[in-house]
């Protein structure tokens, strides 16, 4: 089979990872670099690191951050009092696959948002599907659906992630109606990951629900088997920091 017929059996198949690599690995088979099984070792690599790369871009593009962050992007010198050894810790996503969750809570500025989505990122990278949420817009796009009648559409589709990011939780007093819709969400969603980045810790929650049975059902799936992480210090936000630009910023 001539090389160009080769390729177009490689488009035709969608093994783009091989295409792009044959000429390279055609060439290192001919200077005897590589053997038939090498060769084709060799491509079948480069085809799976394809799919993985393409398929971390999908994931990341669904999840849809507000910013791209890694853990490593974090500059925890400046804010000596973050606890850099328990992020890092929970960097290995091992909070993930026991199903649990995860609270960041502190003061604005020092960097909730961005730690979070470094998570979410990192979870992408690892094959797990995650969406970043403000928790208003949630509760809004769920309120939505008692209007409509598409509730329990809705309710699926956020019940689906393996991991969501609920950003700005407890911001404010839940009404009724969304303590409700709050619930059934946590309930959907056993055995599966929140994260939550909040400027009050968990504690201060439970007055924020009309009902404190809801309030109780809530949070005791939320709040008893999650890592608790206090993040305290100095702003990290740009305009924070005169004559400097951190690698990110973040609530």
């Amino acid at each position: 089979m001539k090389p160009h017929h080769l390729e177009e059996t490689l488009s035709k198949l969608k093994l783009f990872g091989m295409l792009d690599t044959l000429e390279i690995r055609l060439a290192q088979a001919s200077a005897g670099d590589l053997g038939h099984v090498e060769l084709l070792q060799s491509l079948c690599e480069d085809e799976a690191a394809r799919r993985d790369a393409a398929g971390i871009e999908r994931r990341v593009k669904a999840a849809r951050f507000e910013q791209t962050a890694t853990v490593e992007d974090y500059d925890f010198s400046f804010n000596p009092k973050i606890p850099a050894a328990q992020i890092r810790d929970l960097a290995t996503l091992r909070f993930v696959e026991a199903a649990e969750s995860v609270i960041l809570h502190g003061p604005v500025g020092v960097g909730k948002s961005m730690i979070a989505q470094a998570l979410g990122h990192a979870a992408c990278r690892r094959g797990y599907t995650v969406v970043f949420t403000k928790t208003s817009r949630l509760l809004a796009d769920l309120a939505g659906g008692h209007a409509d009648r598409s509730f329990e559409q809705r309710l699926v589709r956020w019940s689906r992630p393996q991991i969501i990011v609920f950003d700005d939780f407890a911001m404010r007093d839940f009404t009724l109606a969304q303590a409700d819709d709050l619930y059934e969400l946590v309930t959907a969603r056993v055995q599966k990951t929140s994260i939550f980045t909040a400027n009050r810790q968990a504690s201060d929650w439970y007055t924020l629900f009309p009902n404190p049975v809801v309030a109780e059902s809530i949070l005791d799936r939320i709040v008893n088997s999650a890592h608790h992480v206090h993040m305290d210090g100095k702003s990290y936000r740009p305009n924070k920091r005169p004559g400097q630009t951190p690698k990110g910023a973040g609530k």
